[in-house]
């Protein structure tokens, strides 16, 4: 693995997308693209980056990974910060996602789990009853120094683009602790959320708190945007996200309010839920690809951006069909009062690089268009 200081000439030399990047180069990440876009300010395109960019596809993480567990590369500060720099190198997007795993604030306070290749996140102690919330101390920074000093590195080599720092939402994070692993239905979570309401609200309440202080100790040590990933929230309708979930979510938001910061709030199949996401306290809502960007803009109203929405699969179809899907996703969005251009959800670990290469290419080339 090359040293850390070699990676700032690498993100400057970024490679092939290069050739198709007219852009000024931004003073600051507080100029970049992505930011302004953020904060709905016009710029001559909309910024693109993809979730699960930091790795998942790319030959040179598999290589780099091999042999090292994935809660181990999350800790280790020369590791993190050359996995979250080989996208931006690779592909020259707009912005690097700080390279981690939601379960790893969880971990740092002691939760007894692991990673399983191929399965997720596994709990050897799930949370069901109210004794086993002993298990959810409060996370402090000092719990987590290692990602003080990955973000530090990052954003040292990124210069005047934007970091963006992340966590899981408390509802993800419930989920996973209550199964015990990843549940298509959920049903122990609704179980113990419908049965215990006040059992639920506390443990969300701890869990609002670890992501909060996640999300602010990434921004305070210099991430430009940060995202609240709630992945499997889709699976409740809108007024039990309202009455279970949201307030928890606004609390973990509002963890950085003070930090000027913008913050994306993002969820799969949550199409009935983004107006509620919006009020819950973000910047901007990531809108998966279930819905038309102009259309789950005016779901959620004129006071925020969005961010989305290709659907992943899309990547591994003829160039022709990718490219026209492209464009009129980019067309969405300047109907929205501010586009960030992503997928509408996480890069597929077989996805060809080279493609995401041409789609940040297409999306450059589309300035002023």
């Amino acid at each position: 693995m090359r040293s850390v200081t070699d990676l700032s000439s690498g993100v400057e030399r970024r490679g092939p997308a290069d050739s198709a990047a007219p852009d000024a180069v931004p003073s600051s990440p507080a100029e970049s693209l992505l930011v302004a876009a953020a904060r709905r300010r016009p710029g001559p395109r909309p910024p693109v980056w993809f979730m699960r960019q930091a790795g998942r596809s790319l030959p040179e993480y598999r290589a780099i990974r091999e042999g090292i567990a994935m809660l181990d590369s999350c800790r280790r500060p020369d590791l993190v910060a050359e996995i979250t720099l080989q996208p931006v190198r690779r592909h020259g997007v707009d912005a690097a996602i700080f390279f981690s795993d939601i379960v790893v604030p969880l971990a740092a306070i002691g939760i007894d789990l692991d990673i399983v290749p191929g399965t997720g996140p596994v709990v050897a102690r799930p949370i069901r009853r109210r004794a086993d919330l002993d298990q959810l101390v409060p996370l402090e920074p000092g719990h987590v120094p290692d990602i003080t000093e990955s973000v530090r590195l990052v954003v040292a080599e990124l210069g005047a683009r934007p970091l963006i720092g992340f966590a899981g939402a408390p509802f993800t994070l419930a989920s996973y602790l209550v199964e015990g692993g990843p549940s298509k239905n959920h049903e122990n979570t609704k179980a113990l959320m419908y049965g215990d309401p006040q059992l639920w609200h506390d443990l969300c309440a701890r869990l609002a708190q670890i992501s909060g202080t996640f999300l602010r100790v990434q921004a305070q040590a210099g991430a430009s945007v940060v995202q609240l990933f709630d992945s499997w929230v889709g699976a409740l309708p809108l007024a039990d996200y309202e009455r279970y979930v949201a307030p928890h979510s606004a609390s973990a938001l509002a963890a950085v309010a003070d930090l000027d910061v913008p913050r994306i709030h993002f969820g799969v199949g949550t199409g009935e839920l983004l107006g509620a996401m919006g009020a819950a306290g973000a910047e901007v809502v990531g809108v998966d690809y279930r819905v038309n960007l102009a259309q789950a803009s005016r779901r959620i109203g004129p006071g925020y951006a969005v961010q989305g929405n290709l659907d992943p699969a899309y990547l591994f179809a003829p160039w022709e069909a990718l490219a026209e899907r492209v464009r009129q996703i980019v067309a969405e969005g300047r109907q929205t009062p501010g586009h960030i251009v992503n997928l509408g959800h996480g890069v597929l670990p077989h996805t060809d690089p080279d493609v995401i290469t041409r789609v940040v290419d297409l999306v450059r080339s589309l300035e002023g268009s």
